[in-house]
């Protein structure tokens, strides 16, 4: 893809949260966005490191031995088996960098929370 890409115009695009959205592609990554409130499981990813990137809003990432607080510019990266979990106490909107196929729980299942992969925009 050789077009821009406009976050603003893209995270507009939908409202659902927790359900990433894939807008481009390198690599064998995707870049995805999504929207995210409230408390995601713990879970951790056996293959893969993931990338997050706060847009607009606060995000904070949870280990077990502690937080990490993010806003608007700042990003953290979560090594490969490490057990974490996502949370916002209001919306906030996230980029995402991690290889293709990746689900988004990880190693858990959960109803609620496990977004089919794949999904553009």
């Amino acid at each position: 893809m050789t077009n821009k890409i406009n976050l603003a115009e893209k995270f507009g695009r939908f409202s659902e949260q927790w359900r990433p959205k894939t807008i481009a592609a390198a690599n064998g990554q995707e870049v995805k966005i999504v929207k995210v409130k409230g408390e995601f499981p713990w879970h951790h990813h056996d293959d893969a490191d993931e990338f997050f990137m706060v847009w607009r809003g606060r995000l904070r990432v949870e280990f077990r031995d502690r937080i990490v607080e993010m806003g608007p510019g700042e990003c953290v990266v979560v090594p490969r088996g490490v057990e974490h979990r996502t949370g916002a106490d209001d919306e906030a909107e996230i980029i995402l960098v991690e290889p293709a196929g990746v689900l988004n729980t990880g190693n858990v299942v959960d109803s609620e929370f496990t977004a089919p992969t794949g999904v553009g925009i």
